[in-house]
């Protein structure tokens, strides 16, 4: 079984911008198959402003968004499984870019720290709630696709 995700992501020079001398924005558009349009640059911190866009996102949190977000997808549905009852979740997670081996810049790390509220007479555990974390990592579609260290803060690694 495969699925197919699509995303279209739109870069225009604007009108009597320059480009060869490297002076250029990196504000563009991601698109979605939901009809939903996200405005993308260059992180500032790699690209300075006004070249890059603050208001925007860039490919470094979108990767960091995507594991927390798969990992709490992941999370949540495991822990509707055992029937305990998630009422919020909150992970402020952090991405750290460093070179590797040939000196090229990677994320490195995600660290992952989720908040999260539970509620009704059945409670997880400290232990269970490590072990739903585990889980979710080895079966996060996201975390299976990368080769970036993902810990999540608190949670003693296997």
């Amino acid at each position: 079984m495969s699925h197919e995700y699509t995303a279209t992501v739109r870069w225009t020079r604007g009108e009597g911008e320059a480009f060869s001398d490297n002076r250029y924005s990196r504000g563009h558009v991601w698109s979605f198959d939901g009809g939903i349009t996200v405005p993308g640059s260059a992180s500032p911190s790699v690209v300075p402003l006004p070249f890059s866009r603050e208001d925007a996102i860039d490919p470094e949190e979108a990767f960091v968004a995507a594991v927390s977000s798969c990992h709490m997808l992941t999370f949540l549905s495991i822990a509707a499984k055992k029937r305990f009852v998630v009422d919020r979740y909150e992970d402020k997670a952090l991405g750290i870019m460093t070179p590797n081996e040939k000196g090229k810049l990677f994320v490195s790390k995600v660290t992952l720290d989720p908040v999260i509220e539970f509620s009704g007479d059945k409670r997880p555990s400290p232990e269970q709630i490590a072990d739903m974390h585990h889980l979710a990592h080895k079966e996060c579609f996201i975390a299976n696709s990368v080769l970036t260290e993902i810990v999540v803060a608190g949670v003693p690694s296997h």
